[in-house]
């Protein structure tokens, strides 16, 4: 099974692909999707919507996991946030629809380092631990990776995106629980 993680944002996007086999997960590849250099920011948006088109067309995911909206203290930014990952999970939906889960930003952490206010560094170093040692250009990139993971541990548990809260469960799977059984 082949899970696509996406970190999605108006100016950048990170995605990561990762192969699932029973309980190892191997790395498939990942990347950063730049969107600064379309200055007017409702362009931006179908732009966001082709681009990951194309990265799903070019890897054929099985499963999507995308991380929740975040607080922000700024108002604009949190509805152009908002926009941009609506666009993405709509261009989507026609063929994933059913297959999108979103996981909360303390739950990745959780689930990715066992503590769910670790630090960018705390799940770069646990990634690494999984993956082996990548080499990330930028925290977005990284971001998505987790997201992926989170969603190989957590499938099933959460519920996907389909006018559903996505809040139906807040304790994450770590990959201990997952070993362990």
């Amino acid at each position: 099974m082949y899970i696509l993680g996406i970190d999605p944002g108006s100016r950048t996007t990170g995605w990561a692909v990762i192969e699932v086999e029973g309980r190892k997960f191997k790395y498939v590849d990942s990347g950063v999707l730049k969107f600064d250099k379309i200055p007017e920011f409702l362009d931006r948006l179908a732009t966001i919507s082709s681009s990951i088109k194309d990265i799903v067309s070019m890897y054929r995911p099985d499963e999507i996991s995308v991380e929740a909206l975040i607080y922000v203290k700024s108002i604009p930014a949190l509805s152009k946030l908002a926009q941009a990952r609506g666009a993405l999970i709509a261009g989507l939906s026609d063929k994933y629809q059913g297959k999108i889960t979103e996981y909360s930003p303390n739950l990745i952490k959780s689930s990715v380092t066992g503590h769910g206010l670790a630090s960018k560094e705390s799940v770069d170093r646990s990634l690494s631990m999984i993956f082996g040692k990548l080499d990330f250009k930028s925290h977005d990139e990284s971001d998505a990776l987790a997201i992926a993971l989170c969603h190989a541990l957590n499938r099933g548990q959460r519920a996907k995106i389909k006018g559903k809260s996505s809040h139906t469960r807040t304790k994450a799977r770590t990959l201990k629980e997952v070993f362990s059984k």
